[in-house]
């Protein structure tokens, strides 16, 4: 993939999926099983891919590792749709700075900040900003996005500090982790004259914040029912359809703490069924998948056959499950 430099294109509206990281046994990555997984989410409707973001346990894996890893997807994607991932992993703002030019140079449409890594809990949001500033500065026009990732703590940026950033041109994407739809709409109107695209991360806000005008979702649910979430994303305004979208809605907040658990693991045990040769393993430590969650699961994953019947959807299978 090609890049022009300074140029801060946007991203497509739509779904565009955490990616997780399949592993092998060894504990070594899966580029065989990454592929397929790229090829999973593309058939699904996906419009871009956030790659080495938490859902890929970018934190359990070392630089080179989510190189690697990002430029597999670029290369294995090949331009067919924008894929974004993370370049701060903490350190100075000049180390921050050097490792988002790396992950740049992997063929990424635009690099994403964890905003928690730029300032620590107890500093202000003017550290914050005057850090944010210093890092765009020191990036050279590279197109950014910015995550509110719960990990290492939640860092909100307000529609206040988003409207101070804007206007360089160069903030594309925001995952956003609010939970406050109030919030949510002061984002999108500050937002509304540039090309930034907010990405909500929680399903419970799907409908709510695609109606506000958000550009997409970008949620965990993703790695469980792709389709359904780019059907709700491409559906959510249509009047003819509002039972359905209230149904597909309902669907996503019944299951939200049980698309929580045991995650990614059993995330990775939902492709498996879907049919795609991954392994369980993660890097993370997580709560374990028990007998009971796949019983649970398993029910949930009858359900959302069934609705998707109902709305005239087909699940993607990479091969037909035994």
């Amino acid at each position: 993939m090609t890049q022009t430099p300074n140029s801060s294109a946007p991203l497509p509206r739509g779904f565009i999926p955490v990616m997780l990281t399949p592993f092998l046994e060894s504990g070594e990555v899966d580029f065989p099983g990454l592929t397929q997984l790229t090829e999973f989410y593309l058939e699904a409707g996906a419009a871009g891919l956030f790659a080495n973001c938490l859902s890929s346990e970018m934190y359990e894996l070392t630089d080179e590792e989510r190189l690697a890893v990002t430029r597999h997807v670029v290369e294995t994607v090949a331009d067919r749709i924008p894929v974004v991932a993370t370049g701060t992993f903490g350190g100075s703002l000049p180390k921050q700075a050097d490792f988002i030019k790396r992950i740049y140079d992997t063929g990424v449409q635009a690099v994403i900040v964890i905003t928690s890594l730029l300032a620590q809990p107890d500093e202000s949001d003017e550290i914050f900003m005057e850090r944010m500033h210093k890092l765009l500065d020191l990036t050279e026009g590279i197109p950014l996005g910015m995550y509110e990732c719960p990990v290492p703590y939640k860092r909100l940026i307000d529609s206040q500090m988003l409207a101070e950033l804007l206007p360089t041109g160069r903030i594309v994407y925001h995952k956003d982790t609010s939970l406050d739809a109030d919030e949510v709409a002061l984002r999108l109107k500050v937002g509304k004259e540039y090309q930034f695209g907010l990405y909500d991360a929680y399903m419970v806000n799907a409908v709510s914040s695609l109606q506000a005008g958000a550009a997409g979702l970008s949620c965990i649910q993703g790695n469980l029912f792709p389709e359904l979430v780019v059907w709700l994303c491409a559906n959510y305004d249509k009047a003819e359809r509002t039972e359905e979208i209230a149904k597909v809605q309902r669907f996503f907040d019944d299951c939200m703490d049980l698309a929580h658990t045991a995650y990614p693991i059993l995330a990775k045990y939902c492709l498996q069924k879907r049919g795609l040769p991954i392994s369980l393993h993660t890097r993370r430590q997580v709560d374990p998948l028990t007998p009971e969650i796949i019983a649970e699961f398993d029910l949930l994953m009858t359900s959302a056959a069934q609705l998707s019947e109902e709305i005239g959807l087909s699940l993607v299978y990479s091969h037909q499950p035994a």
